[in-house]
């Protein structure tokens, strides 16, 4: 059996489920692999999924699209690359109480954000103000990340960025109505969220073994969408005590249709790309030209 290691990026959720199905219905032993699934409470998130490919703790990592663009041109460049995509749409959104008053991202012009410290993060949530009419002039902290969705809870900060399909299926079951501001409405071509994230060296040297992973990895995405429930089963053992009262049969089905299908489950498309490293060029976020060949593999 060849070993494999995943960091996920976040603690177990409906994002991760065709990864513990594929485990639990034996599609990567099917196949000659041990994947171990890592999730960042493991360390508080001391280590991000991505540095751990650097530094050699894990053989991939789901993160953002942008940790790619970020990783290539560092002071001190890793080769990352992105070899699948878990949806073929946004389903992020920056998330406000809607007893806030918050009715569009204008109004969020002083007010606080709690933010993941990722690159472009700041900017691209001052760029959406912006693109509403505000300033983009608001304050930003920077709590522990695997706390952040709580800080709108408890009223230290007034907006996060959130997965619509989990902090908004919880807030649904916990009765806390949201507003959610989406980046492709307000003129933010956000690139894909998460990708497949390993090491280009490494990929190509083991092309046939990351092949494999990928291939049981789609067939456990495409099982869940037409298994639901079953997927279900399959991570409800291993989300965490705080998210149990998600009601994750629902935010399965929400999330089913944007896993794409049998044909371009993965496929992250070029002009997707291109547009985002354009977008992130044109508000001086990124100095350097990169294309969808230097960062998709």
């Amino acid at each position: 059996m060849t070993k494999l290691t995943i960091a996920l990026d976040w603690t177990a959720n409906t994002n991760h489920s065709g990864f513990y199905v594929a485990k639990e219905k034996g599609f990567y032993n099917d196949l000659g692999l041990e994947v171990t699934l890592l999730t960042p409470d493991s360390d508080n998130y001391e280590v991000t999924p991505a540095k751990k490919v650097e530094l050699g703790q894990a053989d991939f990592a789901l993160c953002p699209f942008e940790s790619i663009v970020s990783y290539r041109t560092k002071k001190k460049p890793f080769d990352a690359i992105a070899i699948a995509t878990i949806f073929k749409e946004d389903i992020s959104a920056i998330a406000v109480l809607e007893s806030s008053g918050i009715r569009s991202p204008k109004d969020l012009d002083g007010c606080t954000y709690a933010s993941y410290k990722a690159r472009y993060e700041d900017e691209i949530v001052s760029q959406m103000i912006k693109n509403d009419g505000g300033h983009g002039a608001f304050v930003i902290t920077y709590p522990e990340k695997l706390g952040i969705w709580e800080t709108i809870l408890n009223g230290t900060a007034d907006a996060t960025w959130i997965f619509s399909n989990w902090e908004g299926i919880r807030a649904a079951a916990e009765e806390v109505k949201l507003n959610l501001f989406k980046m492709s409405d307000y003129g933010i071509p956000y690139g894909y969220s998460p990708v497949i994230m390993a090491s280009e060296k490494a990929a190509k040297e083991h092309k046939k073994v990351y092949s494999e992973f990928i291939r049981a990895t789609k067939k456990g995405f495409i099982y869940t969408q037409h298994n639901p429930e079953t997927a279900v089963a399959c991570i409800a053992p291993f989300v965490a005590v705080a998210d149990k009262n998600i009601n994750l049969l629902e935010s399965q089905k929400f999330t089913s249709p944007y896993y794409g299908n049998t044909e371009n489950w993965g496929v992250l498309e070029e002009k997707h790309v291109t547009d985002f490293l354009n977008w992130l060029q044109r508000y001086q976020l990124e100095e350097t030209s990169l294309s969808f060949k230097d960062l998709v593999l």
